[in-house]
C-alpha cells in the first residue's frame, strides 16, 4: 500500500512538473504565432524588448517562478491530505487557463479539446443548448443572455434578453469566463438545466428550468413588411451569414423592396470576414474597417461597391449589438447610408484571433483594434443611435409583443419614403 502512495505522489508530481512546462511551452508557441505573420518586423521587436515583452524566458516565466512553483507543488507533495481526490489532468488544464486568465482580459482564454471542439461546432451553426446568445458585462462581471432566439428552449422557458446568470444547477458562475458558463448550459439533448437569474425589476433569483434541445442558429430572419419595407435581421457573423444574407436581401429586392429595415439588435459579433463581405455587398468602395495589433501594424478591410444600398435604410440597434455588429453600424453611418436607430452599442472594438495548440486545445488572444471608416475606434463607448428608442419591455413581452424599437425604425421609413 505504502509503495502504491509513492507512486501515485510520483505521478502526481510528473504531471504537476508537466504541467509547468507546457505551460511555458504554450507562451513560447504563442511567441512564434506571432512572430509568423510578420517575421522580419516582429523579429526586430523581440530582439530589442530586453525584458519588457510577455515571454517564456522573460518576465513571466523564469527561474525564480520555476522553482517557487516546485517549491508549492513539493509541499502539496508531501503534505496535501486530499491527495487521492486530485484530478492532475484538470490541475494541468487550469495551469494553462490561468496563463490566459491573468491577461484580465475576458476575450483572452484557454480552450480545453471539448471546448474548442464545441466552438468549431458553434461556427458551423449546429449545437445543443438551449438557444440564445451569452455575452459578459463587464460593469457586473456577470454573463448576461444577450440574445434568445425564437421559438427555441430559452425563449419557451421565459428566458429574456438581459437576464444576468447567477448560477447553473446550483453552481455560482462568479469567476467564470465565458466558456466555462456556456459549457455549464449546453448539454445533451432533452436534459434540463436549471439556471439561476438575476433580472431587473425583480426583487429576487428567478430559478428557470430549461430543456434542452438541438439549436440550428438562425443567423437571418427576413420578411417584407407593409408599403414595401423590407425588414432582415441578423442574429449573429457565423461562416455561412454571407451566403444567407445574399440569399435575403437579393430576395427582399426581387419582391420589389423600396426601404429596408436591417435589425442587428442582441448581436454579439461573430467572424470578422463574414461582416466585411456584407458590407462589402451594400456600402460604396472603399475602406469598411481597419485593424491595428499591439505594434502599430495596420490591415485595411477594403470593398469593391458593386451594388452600393440606395433605398432608405434604418439599423436598428440596441445595448447588446457588439463586436461585428458595431463594426457594421459604424460603416454604415460613416458612409451616410443609413439612419441608426435604438440604444448606444455594448463597445467591443477589439479583434481575437484563434490559435491551435497542436494537441486538441487551443487559445483565443485579443490581438488588435478595430476601427470605423473615417477612423474611430469605439472599444468601450459604442455607437450612439441617431435616434434614441428604449425597448418597453413589458410591451414587447405581453400578448399583443409590440416592439417599441421597431415601431421607432418604421416610423423613421415611412418620414424617409414620404408617406
Amino acid at each position: 500500500m505504502e509503495a502504491l502512495k509513492k507512486e501515485k505522489r510520483k505521478s502526481f508530481w510528473g504531471g504537476i512538473i508537466a504541467g509547468v512546462v507546457v505551460a511555458t511551452l504554450i507562451m513560447t508557441i504563442a511567441s512564434c504565432i506571432l512572430i509568423s505573420s510578420q517575421a522580419k518586423h516582429y523579429s526586430n521587436i523581440l530582439k530589442n524588448s530586453g525584458g519588457n515583452s510577455i515571454s517564456a524566458d522573460g518576465t513571466v516565466i523564469n527561474s525564480d517562478v520555476a522553482t517557487k512553483v516546485e517549491k508549492i507543488y513539493k509541499y502539496i507533495d508531501n503534505y496535501f491530505y486530499f491527495e487521492e481526490d486530485v484530478d492532475v489532468e484538470k490541475m494541468q488544464e487550469d495551469i494553462y487557463a490561468a496563463v490566459l486568465n491573468s491577461m484580465d482580459d475576458p476575450y483572452t482564454v484557454y480552450y480545453t479539446k471539448e471546448e474548442l471542439a464545441a466552438l468549431f461546432e458553434e461556427s458551423e451553426g449546429i449545437y445543443y443548448g438551449v438557444g440564445s446568445y451569452v455575452t459578459m458585462d463587464e460593469t457586473r462581471n456577470l454573463p448576461m443572455f444577450s440574445g434568445v432566439f425564437e421559438k427555441s428552449p430559452a425563449q419557451k422557458a421565459g428566458i429574456r434578453d438581459g437576464d444576468f446568470i447567477f448560477a447553473v444547477d446550483g453552481t455560482e458562475i462568479s469567476g467564470m469566463t465565458l466558456t466555462e458558463v456556456t459549457n455549464l448550459i449546453k448539454g445533451p439533448i432533452d436534459t434540463d438545466v436549471v439556471i439561476t437569474i438575476i433580472r431587473e425589476g425583480e426583487s429576487d433569483y428567478l430559478d428557470i428550468t430549461v430543456t434542452r434541445g438541438k439549436i440550428e442558429t438562425p443567423t437571418v430572419i427576413y420578411e417584407m413588411k407593409e408599403d414595401k419595407i423590407g425588414y432582415l435581421q441578423i442574429t449573429e457573423f457565423d461562416e455561412v451569414t454571407l451566403e444567407q444574407f445574399k440569399e435575403a436581401y437579393d430576395d427582399l429586392n426581387k419582391q420589389g423592396m423600396e426601404a429596408l429595415i436591417l435589425d442587428l439588435r442582441s448581436n454579439p459579433g461573430g467572424n470578422l470576414d463574414t461582416v466585411v463581405g456584407i458590407c462589402e455587398y451594400i456600402l460604396p468602395e472603399g475602406t469598411i474597417t481597419y485593424t491595428v495589433d499591439k505594434y502599430g501594424n495596420r490591415e485595411d478591410y477594403k470593398g469593391k461597391g458593386k451594388h452600393p444600398i440606395e433605398i432608405p435604410l434604418v439599423v436598428l440597434v440596441n445595448e447588446y449589438s457588439a463586436s461585428a455588429s458595431e463594426l457594421m453600424t459604424g460603416a454604415i453611418r460613416d458612409y451616410g447610408k443609413g439612419t441608426i436607430v435604438g440604444k448606444n452599442t455594448f463597445g467591443k472594438g477589439i479583434v481575437q484571433q484563434i490559435y491551435s495548440l497542436g494537441d486538441g486545445t487551443g487559445l483565443k488572444i485579443t490581438t488588435s483594434s478595430y476601427f470605423t471608416p473615417n477612423g474611430e475606434c469605439i472599444h468601450k463607448k459604442g455607437i450612439a443611435p441617431d435616434i434614441e428608442v428604449d425597448l418597453d419591455a413589458d410591451l414587447y413581452y405581453s400578448d399583443d409583443k409590440i416592439d417599441t424599437q421597431l415601431d421607432a425604425a418604421l416610423e423613421c421609413i415611412h418620414d424617409k419614403l414620404g408617406h
